[in-house]
């Protein structure tokens, strides 16, 4: 089983204690697996992997337009948070999801799941989305779909895990203002542009609110790992189950085998040395 709760806005640095508290929980086997989905305030993080000149605005055009910054320890390059942004951090025990084949899920297998939860995600809303071999995300304009071009990225990706659970997740643009995007080479691209679900629907006069669409989104997360969703009723009622000491399901360390056009954007603690 797979809970969710919806935040609303928030700072991005509770948002990183928040992650912190329920990863030791989790670890700890006193709850199970929960998705946070919420939106932030205008923010770019910086991941372990992150060129410091893919931010394109100096710190005094920054402080003027309200946007903070924070170093983290995800994988992957510079993103923005904003609002009109579903943002979404899984706080899965990786030992206790399985693959396709039966296996343990890996963390590769991990971030395509995010990649189909958010492809049939666009797909309740009539914009057809895919992934670009190569790069890890969701885009919209793929030739191979019918698509003019150029590709546009929709839904950015980059995780951590440290032994077996994961945190940080996925931001899709729901309404984003793209101009804010100016700001940063995106995942550290530079030739290709960012759209939001706004821009992309035919009619987007239906679109609903972004609580509405993180709703959608659990369930196409129950869809694609294959378990039961549920709503959590509060943080209170998670911390209230964490205290009663509920089981969460735990296992034995996931083999880690990342490919290399997915390594940069999965951050691995406790990483086993490589030859």
């Amino acid at each position: 089983m797979i809970q969710y709760l919806y935040l609303g806005r928030i700072d991005y640095g509770e948002a990183l204690r928040l992650q912190d508290e329920l990863v030791e929980l989790r670890r700890a086997g006193n709850i199970g697996n929960v998705l946070l989905l919420l939106e932030h305030p205008p923010v770019l993080t910086l991941g372990r992997n992150a060129d410091r000149s893919n931010v394109l605005a100096s710190d005094a055009l920054l402080a003027s337009r309200g946007v903070t910054l924070h170093a983290i320890n995800r994988g992957g390059d510079v993103t923005y948070h904003g609002p009109g942004q579903l943002v979404g951090y899984p706080i899965f025990d990786l030992r206790s999801l399985q693959n396709d084949a039966g296996g343990r899920l890996g963390p590769v297998d991990f971030v395509r799941r995010m990649e189909e939860a958010l492809i049939r995600l666009c797909g309740v809303y009539g914009v057809r989305a895919g992934r670009i071999a190569g790069l890890t995300g969701v885009w919209c304009g793929l030739s191979g779909q019918g698509g003019t071009g150029p590709e546009r990225k929709i839904g950015a990706i980059g995780i951590h895990v440290s032994r077996g659970i994961t945190s940080h997740g996925f931001a899709f643009n729901v309404t984003t203002d793209l101009r804010d995007f100016q700001l940063i080479n995106p995942c550290g691209i530079t030739d290709k542009p960012v759209t939001s679900l706004e821009r992309e629907m035919e009619d987007a006069s239906g679109l609903p609110s972004l609580e509405a669409i993180a709703h959608q989104a659990a369930r196409q997360f129950g869809q694609v790992f294959s378990e039961q969703i549920l709503a959590a009723e509060s943080l209170g009622a998670l911390r209230d189950q964490a205290a009663a000491g509920r089981p969460g399901m735990a296992g034995e360390e996931p083999p880690l085998s990342i490919p290399r056009e997915v390594e940069r954007f999965v951050d691995e603690c406790d990483r086993p040395a490589r030859a």
